[in-house]
């Protein structure tokens, strides 16, 4: 199997890294400076299961695919999706399918109106890693899995080619026949971290101490949770406890990566990630008041970076 995986970054890079140790056929699609580096220095990965260098990994650039992959892997950020699909489109063949890793869900409706429903699976990934001031991908958490699955719930070939192509590499790779609802439990974990801790600049430990902290944070799970039920999703009980008892843990350093984007000064994905459950809230008549400060904090921290 043919995969592209687009960008070299702390995703791409880990997943991709870690499928070229076990000899898969993958390449990267990468900008010319991504391109200068993994020449010169090639993808390095710092990890708690075990640190890499491959040398010069298969690159290239977008004038340089033809449409022969089988497999395109789309993990970065989504207020680059529309540059990202540009990339790699020249690569999606008669055969190809796509799988995103991207947050929230507005993301497939701009992949199948680009490439068609039947080309696009839903899929998620749980990892913890950033690219460190050297440009190596680090892993900051033992965590490291793939969840994929038709979103219609059938089971297919295809999953289970990827399924194959994806095993033995280190990670986990996990097929679902209910990826939608997986997806949206990710979502529904991700916002309440995400806007907890980047709101009150602080991990759960620090704002479940503060008066009122626990309270503002089970109050964002329970009001993403009714938008998820609205959308037919409801977020199962076991996700629910586990979930609380992340949020609830005493003295917890857990932060969420647009915690650590803002205290970097860098972008974040406040429309995909808080706004479109905003949106989709207004839409289904479900009062947000939590989710609407937090928004407005990230748009402002938005504008004062510019």
């Amino acid at each position: 199997m043919r995969i592209l995986i687009v960008g070299a970054g702390a995703i791409g890079g880990y997943f991709g890294g870690r499928l070229l140790q076990i000899g898969r056929d993958v390449t990267f699609l990468v900008r010319p400076g991504r391109a200068a580096e993994l020449a010169r220095d090639g993808l390095v990965i710092k990890s708690p299961h075990g640190d890499a260098t491959i040398a010069n990994p298969p690159a290239l650039q977008s004038a340089q695919l033809k449409p022969d992959y089988d497999l395109v892997l789309l993990s970065c950020k989504a207020f680059d999706l529309d540059d990202a699909i540009a990339s790699f489109a020249p690569g999606v063949g008669p055969q190809t399918t796509v799988l995103p890793l991207l947050n929230g869900m507005r993301h497939l409706d701009v992949l199948d109106g680009k490439f068609g429903a039947d080309r696009v699976l839903g899929g998620q990934c749980v990892i913890a890693a950033m690219l460190d001031a050297q440009r190596h991908v680090v892993q900051l958490a033992p965590m490291n899995s793939i969840t994929f699955g038709e979103r219609s719930g059938a089971t297919s070939d295809r999953v289970t080619a990827i399924a194959t192509a994806l095993g033995g590499a280190g990670f986990d790779v996990n097929a679902s026949s209910v990826i939608l609802q997986e997806m949206w439990e990710k979502w529904t974990f991700l916002a309440t971290l995400a806007g907890s801790t980047s709101l009150m600049r602080a991990p759960t430990g620090d704002i479940l101490a503060a008066p009122g902290g626990s309270e503002f944070m089970l109050g964002v799970l329970d009001e993403i949770s009714s938008v998820a039920k609205a959308a037919g999703y409801t977020p199962r009980q076991p996700f629910i406890e586990r979930t609380r008892g992340m949020l609830l843990a005493e003295g917890s350093k857990l932060t969420a990566s647009m915690f650590r984007d803002i205290q970097a000064g860098a972008k974040v994905e406040a429309d995909h990630v808080i706004g479109d459950l905003i949106t989709r809230a207004d839409a289904a008549k479900i009062p947000v008041p939590r989710l609407r400060v937090i928004y407005t904090h990230l748009k402002a921290y938005e504008r004062q970076r510019g």
